[in-house]
């Protein structure tokens, strides 16, 4: 059941990044160009998301576990160290290069372009030399 629901959530996460036109890497590279033809679609999807889930998480940590787990896996590491900041600033770098993020650029993959491909390789490439090198994980 899991599963199912792991699925399902991506699948609604999938639509929702294709009904905003987030999937489309122009319209995030629109927001991102502050001194050109800015277009505020980001911000409001972004804002729209913070609004769901800070609504979300109050509702369902009102629970003493979820529905289909013994209990909830919450982060507890709070600090700011040379990894988190490191690989924020490559996603931000990668991001504003290809306008694609890893959930965009999964959910974009039935329309394969050239510069996806790109960003897709790049991405798994990624993956594997952060677990190469980190030693764990």
């Amino acid at each position: 059941m899991r599963t199912l629901m792991a699925y399902a959530a991506g699948l609604l996460f999938g639509l929702g990044l294709a009904i905003s036109g987030m999937t489309d890497p122009a319209r995030v590279l629109g927001f991102l160009d502050i001194a050109g033809e800015w277009d505020p679609t980001l911000a409001f999807v972004l804002g729209g998301a913070v609004i769901t889930t800070f609504i979300g998480y109050r509702l369902v940590l009102r629970r003493s576990s979820p529905f289909f787990a013994d209990e909830f896996h919450l982060p507890t590491k709070r600090e700011l160290d040379s990894r988190l900041l490191g690989g924020a600033a490559l996603f931000g770098i990668g991001w504003g290069l290809s306008g694609y993020c890893p959930g965009p650029a999964i959910a974009s993959v039935v329309g394969l372009t050239t510069p996806l491909v790109a960003m897709l390789v790049a991405m798994i490439g990624g993956w594997w030399l952060a677990k190469r090198f980190s030693g764990s994980r």
